[in-house]
């Protein structure tokens, strides 16, 4: 058997996210049944993370074992045919047998975009949230710069009884974060791309599920004056998602990148993918 890393981008507005379900439209199950009708072997691939519905990425990464010989390039250009338009395959590679995209990631970088215009174009409205509101990105920047470091992010966790139960599976298979809702953020801030574009991006350890959207939506309570400007210390220090503010659509998030200790290729796979 031969392990595999791919690095895929992909538009998540028709998916119920990353993981397979029962019934549901997902960009794992593509990847699973497009292997299947190239090589005839149906392996799950394992993302970096589960992204949810509706959620983007620009360089998830997935891992899985094949027994087909099908070289690189080949599988490649097979996947590109088969998959559909809004999943890509930018690179796929042989890696060593250690590699796993979850359990061997050391971080990983969202993306946030915020549309301040006043009129979102049709070909735009479903890869941003679109804020009509006046937002004070000073104090949003601050709020931005309290969440670097490790720190409890509990107020920032999803919050209803299902996903609660599934916390324990979910940190056990976040290899890239310690246990519990404690996490470390290596850097956080917003930047404003154009007069009508606004971006937030955050890069750790790992995040607990949803807790890059309430982040946002918290920080855009603050840009618009609902909470204090220095309010965010505060709602991490509650550990409590009552705290926090809504959570941020899911059409504006894109996982970016996703970095390893080591290049994961044998022929060459560039560190950090």
């Amino acid at each position: 058997m031969q392990n595999w890393k791919l690095t895929l981008t992909y538009d998540g507005t028709e998916y119920y996210g990353w993981q397979v379900q029962p019934g549901l439209r997902t960009v794992q199950g593509e990847l699973q049944q497009a292997l299947g009708r190239i090589v005839g072997e149906t392996p799950l691939p394992q993302g970096s993370g589960r992204t949810d519905a509706g959620v983007h990425a620009l360089g998830q990464v997935a891992s899985f074992p094949l027994a087909s010989s099908i070289p690189e390039d080949n599988l490649k250009r097979a996947l590109n045919r088969i998959l559909p338009s809004s999943i890509r395959v930018l690179a796929a590679h042989h890696a060593d047998a250690s590699f796993h995209a979850r359990h061997s990631a050391r971080a990983k970088t969202y993306e946030y975009r915020i549309f301040r215009g006043t009129l979102c174009s049709p070909f735009l409205a479903r890869y941003v949230h679109a804020c009509r509101w006046p937002l004070a990105l000073d104090a949003m920047q601050s709020a931005a710069q309290s969440v670097v470091g490790e720190q409890d992010f509990r107020s920032f966790a999803a919050n209803d009884p299902e996903l609660r139960s599934d916390l324990r599976l979910r940190e056990q298979e976040d290899a890239c974060a310690p246990a519990s809702t404690i996490r470390r953020i290596f850097s956080s801030e917003w930047t404003a791309e154009s007069s009508e574009l606004l971006v937030y991006r955050v890069r750790g350890s790992g995040f607990l599920h949803h807790m890059v959207r309430n982040l946002v939506g918290t920080m855009l309570e603050i840009g618009r004056g609902q909470f204090a400007a220095d309010a965010m210390a505060g709602i991490v220090a509650a550990q409590s998602r009552a705290a926090a503010g809504p959570t941020a659509p899911a059409c504006g998030l894109f996982l970016h990148s996703v970095e390893y200790d080591e290049p994961a290729s044998e022929t060459g796979t560039e560190r950090g993918q």
